[in-house]
Order: structure tokens, then sequence, then C-alpha cells
């Protein structure tokens, strides 16, 4: 495996024990993301990945629906990632994207992978699980997070319904790391 397949199992994995940690009780419990519940993170984190197959004219396959299975239906749609990721080929398929050209592994590096880290910490607040993140990903994405376009905050701008990231939640420069690359995601760590 390359550092990208490697970091998307990683990601993945401490996704899944998110999901697999929920309550069946906890699936409307509301999450940090606006008009989000916990099953709309999960079914938002398999959408993204159904999206990075687009571009490779493929699609999900079959899974459980996120109503009756979301641990199901994330590990179907990562299984179908992990094949993109471990096939040279399509992992090295150029194509265009918001951020302009790229292979598929550094689309999927870059969005849904990642994506898991934050939402992974939404999952975890709207469920009562330990919502910290590793300081090696906190430490990653810092520096991407302080260069956010602020077309990237304006909602609608990749597509109608589309929102990137919320408005940044202003957070103390003395806060911990993991607090203010939350409060740059359009986070308030404190809520």
């Amino acid at each position: 495996m390359n550092a990208i397949a490697d970091r998307y199992r990683v990601r993945a994995d401490a996704f899944e024990r998110k999901v697999a940690a929920v309550g069946a009780g906890q699936w409307e419990s509301k999450s940090p993301c606006e008009e989000w519940n916990a099953r709309d993170v999960v079914e938002h984190i398999v959408d993204m990945h159904g999206a990075m197959l687009l571009p490779l004219e493929r699609e999900l396959r079959q899974a459980p629906s996120i109503e009756e299975d979301p641990l199901g239906a994330f590990r179907a749609a990562r299984a179908d990632v992990e094949a993109v990721l471990a096939d040279p080929v399509l992992a090295a398929t150029e194509h265009e994207t918001p951020a302009g050209k790229m292979t598929a592994e550094q689309h999927i590096d870059q969005v849904v992978s990642a994506d898991m880290v934050v939402h992974g910490w939404d999952l975890a607040r709207a469920t009562g699980q330990d919502d910290t993140i590793d300081p090696d990903e906190v430490a990653r994405m810092w520096p991407g997070a302080q260069a956010i376009p602020e077309q990237m905050r304006i909602p609608g701008a990749f597509g109608p319904g589309i929102v990137v990231f919320g408005p940044e939640v202003k957070v103390p420069e003395d806060a911990p790391l993991q607090d203010r690359l939350l409060g740059l995601l359009g986070r308030d760590p404190n809520a």
C-alpha cells in the first residue's frame, strides 16, 4: 500500500469505530453540522465515497440503506473506495475536480479521507463519544485550514445545496490546536 491508501485505511478505521459505537436510539441526535443528525453525517460520508467514484465512471455497489444499516452502508462504500486505491491504474487516473486536475487517489485523500476526520468529530459529538482528533491529523490539517478560500464558505458555490465549510467560528488564539482547527472548519468546539 502507499501513503494515501494507508492514511485512508487509518481514517476509515477510526470513522467506522465511531459508527459502530452509535447506539440504536442515537441516530436522530443533532450533530454540530447545521440541519444534520448523526445518521445524516454518515449518509454524507457514504455519498462522498460515491462522488469519488463518479469521475471513474463507477458507482457504489448495492449496500444496505443508511436508514436500515448505517454501519453496513459505510462498510460497503469503504470497500468500493479501497478497491480504487488498491488498483494502480484507477488510483493514478487523472480527472478534473473543483480544486483542479488530480489523480483519483489524490482526490480521495483530499476530500473523503480528510472528511472522515472532521465528520468523525461531528459524529462523536452527536452521540457522546470521545471527540478527540488524533493530534497528528490536527497538525496535518492545520496548514490547509488556515488557507481555506472564502469561496469555499459560500453556500452553493459548488452547486445547489452544497456547503463545503461554514463560517469561521472565532476561537481564542491560545485554545488547543484542535479547537482552533475546528473553528476554522466552521465548528464551535465549545458548543
